[in-house]
């Protein structure tokens, strides 16, 4: 059991506070007192027990993968060590009727048409608009909750270390369920991760968060994806390198649910943005050594390559592939956003990477850097902050969020009001959880590595909502499920591919 003690009576970046409520203490208030009133709800009482909430986590901290679920656990350890201090993330309720304020948001982002029809692509997200509600767009977002803890009770991070072991996995979930009896779960790197413990969650339904990007398409009535999904990530990228260095691309993706998956959205979408996938490779997470991989990449010729490679080992590719001379343009969805490649290996193994991420911790707005300081001030030895660790960040925040609302921690309550349409401040920006698909819009940003390895965004969607499983009928308010939809599921990309020959 993880055990954090609390942040001093000034600030959490060490700042002394402004006596009195602030503007945003007023607001947060609102929200939670408007949209108590829409759900129907008293007002909130605080619970009657004196134990502690228990968040439970596992994650890989140890072990290949360990690279990432090291600083996810820190990012959850942060969170909670706010919210036992007295702070909360901005945001709130914004469903029909709940309070909210005009914010940015893109006009124009990429998306299919419901009816199959098309696919509208845009350069960028066109000029930002204020015709959205988001609660804000300030760059204060930490602030006052009103309470120490919540509900009246400490909140204790269970956590567990997965070791990169999928059957280890199950046990620690089962441990978490039925022996710590856990108020959440929050857990899972790898996409595999997820699916050896989602039947366990949906057996006992327990309410859980899974933080990471990912291939899309989980529709379950009692998982959370706060992480972004393909049509937020893949379709820029593709559009961006097709324009830019052309149409032939070559996947090398992990041989595993993630990489396969997210293959088939390249592979599916590439006819649509006028590209052609002329060569795949989906080497094992074990795989460190590339040079026959990397001899086809050059033989093929193609124009980029997508890079869709999970793990320590796995991304050796990299400097590998520089090592080789084989300097094509590349796009990922996961590298340098996760496992920081452009801060460990040294240039020009990640030149001319392209990624279209939620979060990276170069993000220059104030609201990120002063959630980096809070970050390094608690955690100084950490190498990097990256994408899933953010989203674990303002998941667990987005918990202690609906559960104040709820007055309880009752699994299903919180379910409950988690639906009724969430606006969390986090650092990347204003992120939405729709209530239908239990999945996140985000600010999504394309980031771009130069010669040196410098990170620089060369274009901007101040949101993108998770289309698809909307578009495929998803509505987990209404009607209850427990799958995960692929591209195979969609007749449209069949439709197109079969009048493009």
């Amino acid at each position: 059991m993880t055990d954090q003690t609390p942040p001093p009576e000034t600030s959490v970046d060490g700042t002394a506070k402004a006596s009195g409520p602030s503007r945003r203490t007023v607001l947060a208030g609102t929200a939670a007192a408007v949209g108590a009133a829409v759900l129907a709800r008293p007002a909130i009482v605080r619970a009657a027990s004196s134990d502690p909430v228990k968040i439970g986590f596992i994650e890989d901290q140890s072990g290949n993968l360990s690279i990432y679920g090291i600083q996810k656990l820190h990012a959850a350890q942060l969170a909670v060590a706010e919210i036992n201090a007295g702070y909360t993330l901005a945001g709130g309720p914004v469903g029909p009727g709940v309070f909210g304020s005009n914010g940015l948001y893109a006009p124009k982002p990429e998306t299919l048409k419901t009816d199959g029809a098309a696919l509208d692509v845009v350069n960028d997200g066109g000029a930002p608009s204020k015709k959205a509600t988001v609660v804000s767009d300030d760059d204060e977002i930490l602030i006052k909750s009103g309470e120490n803890g919540l509900l009246g009770r400490k909140v204790d991070l269970v956590s567990a270390d997965g070791q990169s072991n999928n059957q280890l996995w199950q046990r620690l979930a089962r441990r978490m369920i039925q022996q710590d009896k856990v108020d959440v779960l929050v857990a899972g790197f790898a996409s595999a991760e997820r699916e050896a413990i989602r039947p366990i969650v949906d057996q006992h339904k327990q309410l859980y968060f899974y933080t990471n990007q990912y291939e899309g398409g989980v529709a379950d009535t009692n998982t959370f994806c706060t992480g972004a999904v393909c049509e937020q990530q893949v379709i820029p990228v593709m559009k961006y390198m097709v324009e830019k260095f052309g149409p032939k691309v070559f996947t090398i993706a992990a041989n595993y649910n993630f990489g396969q998956l997210t293959a088939s959205w390249v592979r599916s979408f590439a006819p649509v943005l006028g590209a052609e996938v002329i060569g795949e490779e989906f080497p094992p997470l074990e795989v460190s050594e590339f040079s026959s991989v990397i001899a086809r990449v050059q033989a093929a010729k193609p124009d980029w390559v997508m890079t869709l490679l999970v793990g320590q080992n796995q991304s050796n590719y990299y400097p590998q592939a520089a090592a080789s001379g084989l300097h094509l343009p590349m796009a990922s969805t996961i590298n340098m956003a996760q496992g920081y490649e452009h801060k460990r290996f040294k240039a020009p193994a990640m030149a001319n990477m392209h990624n279209a991420v939620n979060y990276m911790q170069e993000i220059p707005t104030k609201r990120n850097q002063d959630f980096v300081a809070r970050f390094y001030k608690m955690f100084p030895q950490d190498p990097y902050l990256g994408q899933m660790a953010q989203n674990t960040y303002f998941s667990v925040h987005l918990y202690a969020m609906a559960a104040r609302l709820a007055g309880t921690t009752d699994q299903e309550k919180v379910r409950r009001t988690l639906e009724a349409g969430w606006t969390v401040e986090a650092p990347e920006g204003s992120v939405f959880l729709d209530p239908g698909t239990h999945a996140c819009s985000h600010y999504i940003r394309l980031a771009v590595a130069d010669q040196q390895q410098n990170i620089s965004f060369e274009r901007e969607w101040p949101s993108i909502s998770p289309w698809w499983l909307t578009r495929m009928g998803v509505n987990l308010i209404g009607k209850p499920e427990h799958k995960q939809y692929t591209p195979d599921d969609d007749p449209f990309f069949k439709m197109f591919a079969a009048k493009k020959k």
